[in-house]
């Protein structure tokens, strides 16, 4: 009825126009994400007769061939038969990394596909529970295991990995493709961000700073401890009202734009689900699963990796980790650099970091409190330190662009 009274909705037999409410908000990391599909041909399964078959080829091609980084998923099996018959468990780390990646950009996609039964809001909250799902299943098995600083390497790799390498990429490489063009990206969403980083920085700093002011770590250590459990629930307070403001309140700003008059295959979408919703729930489930199956092989392989490899777990934990969890996602991220469009990969750097350190590491040390571990907030100095001058220079990085873009364009 919509299509009847407004036509100028329909074009070229698609729905235009309003497609914010049609696209079902889709933010910066589902936007990320699509950069990396591609478009599954369905001519042979529509011949199969069998309408049950029909429907699990169907989930089949779109969801595991649909992406460009199904050549990865064979990892996936062959680090299963790695760990039952014994190989070498440097290998079943490898191998288990390989196939976290391709898993973490199809629970994107399947939390994507649910958004259009669900609406905007139900989806966003799904994007903001399993957008860095991969990260927060490692840290729930290191925890487990009484691995805590495995843990807090991991997610502090993470931190940086988005404002660092992420953004700086995206920004050096969005630079180098569109010299002499104005890259524009929305100030307001990136100063949100830029302010949840500080909050969640100053809460990372109090523990640290408390544990270094006392006279002996024995003494302070329970009171760092008592502070750490305080701040994480004022963090996790503070990511509700994010979320509120993100997908009720100020939805608009946080929704990735599209230009409608660019032909861009990497960026238009198809505007009806091409799994069922009962298909989705069970795929996200079955996914969450493997994730889950794998963190636990990384998490128990990582010494010996470690010893193997030459490596510390700490570089382990802070490097490798964090890139080949999201490297799909960061891949779109600088893809997007390439094609100026800022706000997407401001979005999927921002957006996890803050994510991150908002939600996770907090849940962590909910989690942690629940479990009978002792997890805080002391990074440590050098830690602690790293991450407040990426927060800092990140932020003054952005205030510098929009700056110098205000400055050329008056």
């Amino acid at each position: 009825m919509a299509s009847l009274q407004e036509p100028w909705l329909l074009e070229n037999g698609n729905l235009k126009g309003s497609s914010k409410e049609m696209r079902h908000g889709r933010t910066a990391h589902n936007m990320s994400s699509s950069s990396l599909r591609k478009k599954s041909d369905l001519t042979l399964v529509s011949k199969v007769k069998c309408g049950m078959l029909r429907l699990l080829l169907t989930n089949l091609q779109e969801v595991i061939l649909g992406t460009k980084l199904s050549v990865l998923f064979p990892a996936i099996p062959l680090a299963i038969a790695a760990q039952c018959y014994g190989f070498g468990r440097p290998w079943i780390f490898a191998l288990s990394l390989l196939g976290l990646t391709p898993l973490a950009e199809r629970i994107s996609f399947i939390t994507e596909q649910i958004a259009y039964y669900t609406g905007p809001t139900v989806g966003g909250l799904l994007n903001a529970t399993c957008g860095n799902a991969t990260e927060l299943i490692i840290a729930i098995f290191a925890l487990g295991q009484h691995k805590v600083e495995v843990v807090k390497y991991s997610l502090l790799g993470s931190i940086l990995s988005n404002l660092l390498l992420v953004l700086g990429t995206s920004l050096f490489c969005g630079g180098i493709a569109n010299l002499g063009k104005e890259q524009k990206y929305d100030r307001r969403q990136a100063d949100v961000n830029a302010l949840l980083l500080l909050l969640a920085l100053l809460c990372h700093m109090l523990p640290l700073l408390f544990r270094i002011s006392g006279a002996s770590a024995s003494l302070t250590a329970v009171p760092t401890l008592q502070l750490s459990r305080a701040s994480s629930i004022v963090m996790l307070v503070a990511y509700i009202t994010y979320i509120i403001f993100q997908l009720v309140t100020h939805r608009q700003l946080f929704e990735a734009q599209e230009d409608s008059d660019e032909d861009d295959g990497d960026v238009n979408s198809e505007e009806t689900p091409v799994i069922g919703f009962r298909s989705g729930i069970v795929w996200l489930v079955g996914m969450t699963a493997v994730v889950a199956l794998l963190s636990e092989y990384v998490v128990g392989t990582i010494e010996d990796a470690s010893e193997s490899w030459g490596l510390s777990v700490s570089f382990i934990s802070i490097i490798l980790l964090p890139i080949v969890g999201n490297a799909a996602e960061h891949a779109g991220a600088v893809i997007f650099a390439f094609k100026n469009k800022l706000d997407i990969s401001l979005g999927v750097a921002l957006g996890s970091a803050t994510q991150i350190s908002l939600f996770v590491v907090p849940l962590c040390v909910v989690v942690s409190w629940m479990l009978g571990i002792n997890m805080d907030l002391n990074f440590n100095l050098l830690e602690t330190g790293a991450l407040a001058i990426s927060i800092i220079t990140t932020a003054f990085t952005l205030q510098v662009i929009y700056t110098t873009n205000q400055f050329f364009i008056s």
